[in-house]
């Protein structure tokens, strides 16, 4: 009767740990927007956007700011998930139908990862930016205005090469979370 009691309280003690862990994965954030397939999540904290972006792929996801024209000027980050390691790519629109890695064009990524994971055909990377880029081909968001934002994946390969399989374009108040599909 013994080891029957230590199994109920160890199998208790995992849902409620995981009841905990599900509870706080959905509160870290303070808005969340989902369209289609994908999902992109966010808070302010300080001088920094914390986002989490997840997409129903096993290929990469991706979010873009602020371009001036299609993507050109854009702020993006790109990520995928290889065998456990997240992979993230800081990049800037260097084109209306192109964007390149920051480093290739003479800048510095600011983009702190913070992790990701790929689960059931579904990729998700966690990463933070600062609200004012530390990168020259870098430039402000203002939680405060109405941020353009580009959030695309692509399809089940592993490559920032691939064109996406889907895209859209937001208008979003980062403070408040109210958007507008354009």
């Amino acid at each position: 009767m013994k080891g029957k009691s230590v199994s109920i309280y160890l199998m208790t003690a995992v849902c409620l740990a995981l009841f905990l862990c599900s509870t706080t994965y959905a509160a870290e954030f303070d808005h969340v927007i989902q369209v289609k397939k994908i999902r992109f999540a966010w808070k302010i904290e300080g001088a920094d956007l914390h986002v989490r972006l997840s997409a129903h792929t096993k290929g990469w996801v991706g979010v873009g700011f602020n371009p001036t024209d299609m993507m050109k000027d854009a702020k993006f980050v790109l990520g995928y998930v290889k065998n456990g390691k997240t992979v993230v790519s800081d990049e800037f629109g260097a084109g209306t139908t192109r964007h390149e890695a920051v480093e290739k064009i003479g800048g510095k990524s600011d983009v702190n990862v913070i992790g990701g994971r790929e689960e059931r055909g579904v990729t998700t990377i966690e990463f933070s930016i600062p609200l004012v880029s530390t990168d020259s081909k870098g430039k402000k968001i203002d939680p405060n205005a109405m941020t353009t934002v580009l959030l695309a994946y692509g399809p089940d390969f592993d490559s920032f090469l691939i064109k996406h399989r889907f895209r859209t374009k937001l208008s979003v108040n980062l403070s408040t979370g109210k958007y507008n599909q354009k």
